[in-house]
């Protein structure tokens, strides 16, 4: 079994600090952007924001809701156009079994597979990196003579703390707890 290697950061967290995320979003998109030479538009800055803000992934119209909720609602195609931009610069990814978007944590390398880990229950995601499997799937698709596009595995089950709760749950219903 490949070990991912993650950091306490890297788990599905559910209580912490979610300003913190903004913020450290927020600063490595406006590094990224003044080193790439591209705009980090106000609307784009919204969008990253409120992807920050959740570790759900959000759909495109869900954030129009949040983006409304707290200021001026965004056309539809223009936060679609702000995702695109979002994921092209590596500042967001795309959960394709969502149709949803969540925000990006880190750098990737050209050899990293980036693994989500989704909550079947609680509905958040973690992104992780594995050398490994990325080693392992470089080498794969290099001996097919293949050069894949989106590097990106999604693994769907259950985080700790909602097994946690789960179990929690089962010992109150049995007496037990």
């Amino acid at each position: 079994m490949t070990r991912l290697d993650t950091a306490p950061e890297d788990t599905i967290v559910h209580d912490h600090d979610h300003g913190a995320c903004v913020s450290g979003a927020l600063a490595r998109a406006e590094a990224c952007c003044d080193v790439r030479g591209v705009r980090l538009t106000p609307l784009r800055r919204r969008v990253l924001g409120a992807l920050a803000d959740s570790h759900v992934p959000l759909g495109a119209y869900e954030l129009v809701d949040r983006l409304g909720a707290s200021g001026e609602k965004p056309p539809p195609m223009s936060v679609y156009r702000a995702l695109d931009f979002l994921v092209a610069e590596g500042l967001a990814h795309r959960i394709e079994s969502r149709n949803a978007y969540l925000a990006c944590g880190r750098e990737h390398g050209s050899e990293d597979v980036i693994v989500f880990l989704i909550c079947e229950r609680c509905g958040r995601a973690a992104e992780v990196a594995s050398h490994a499997v990325g080693r392992d799937l470089a080498w794969a698709t290099r001996a097919a003579g293949f050069t894949p596009r989106t590097p990106v595995i999604e693994i769907a089950g259950t985080c700790a703390r909602c097994q946690s709760g789960a179990a929690d749950e089962a010992a109150e219903l049995t007496g037990a707890g």
